[in-house]
């Protein structure tokens, strides 16, 4: 993770426990779809902020682990774990270390973190040594573009919007950081969004604690924006604010048995 960002999400740790972005979005219940036919017994969330993603496999896995740099965001995730009566173990550590023995996990999983990684592959790399012999790895994150404009455009709004951010990564570099650990990669879906009816830049911005002038950084960048590329980024302009789908990807890998 950025060395910047524990503290950086230490101070929101609330705020992601209850964004609408993290809680609950159409990505997670497609991963439950793929993973149905060998649902796992014991999952390990990496980078799991408040831990949504973890407690979804609530009442489902007899083990849950959360995993994160940033020990507000560990707090937060064993409150919400509380609350809903479901036991869980949490470990303070970056996804590149983390200080658990090979072939642990059914399931290694990641969602909304991964763009904060300053070395993806070796993260991907520790994910895959934690899954067990034939388990899962998959990873839901901020989808970048093959197109360098519209990708430049994106990672302006992505940097002014969280300064802890490092870069939206593309299906073929996802792709490829799952082969380079060794995993056969089973599905791979493009442009599908967190928010499917928007989420305004107002509440965009007071999810992750914005600084007021990055905000109007990104309205001025957008507005200035050609038109076609909003349209191919999923942004939209209702009664003149923006809103933006949070566009993301799904990688889900098997590790060889």
């Amino acid at each position: 993770m950025n060395p910047s960002a524990p503290k950086h999400f230490d101070a929101i740790a609330g705020q992601y426990a209850g964004s609408e972005v993290h809680a609950q979005s159409p990505t997670i219940a497609r991963l439950h779809q793929l993973l149905q036919s060998r649902f796992p017994d014991s999952v390990c969330d990496v980078a799991c902020g408040p831990g949504h993603l973890a407690l979804s496999f609530g009442g489902k896995a007899s083990r849950i682990v959360g995993v994160d740099a940033a020990p507000n965001m560990l707090t937060q995730f064993a409150k919400l774990a509380r609350a809903r009566g479901v036991p869980v173990e949490t470990v303070h550590a970056y996804a590149e270390a983390m200080p658990l023995p090979d072939h642990s996990f059914e399931a290694v999983v990641s969602r909304l973190a991964p763009h904060h990684f300053p070395d993806p592959k070796k993260a991907i790399g520790e994910m895959a040594r934690l899954a067990k012999r034939g388990g899962s790895v998959a990873v839901i994150d901020l989808q970048g573009n093959e197109d360098a404009s519209l990708d430049a455009l994106n990672h302006e709004i992505e940097v002014w919007h969280d300064a802890t951010h490092v870069r939206s990564y593309t299906t073929a570099q996802w792709r490829a950081f799952f082969e380079a650990s060794g995993l056969t990669v089973e599905s791979l879906e493009a442009d599908l969004t967190e928010i499917p009816a928007g989420l305004t830049i107002k509440r965009w911005c007071e999810i992750g604690s914005t600084p007021p002038e990055a905000e109007a950084k990104i309205r001025t960048r957008l507005a200035a924006a050609p038109p076609d590329h909003l349209v191919q980024l999923g942004i939209k302009c209702q009664d003149g604010e923006f809103t933006i789908p949070v566009r993301t990807c799904l990688v889900l890998g098997r590790k060889s048995p």
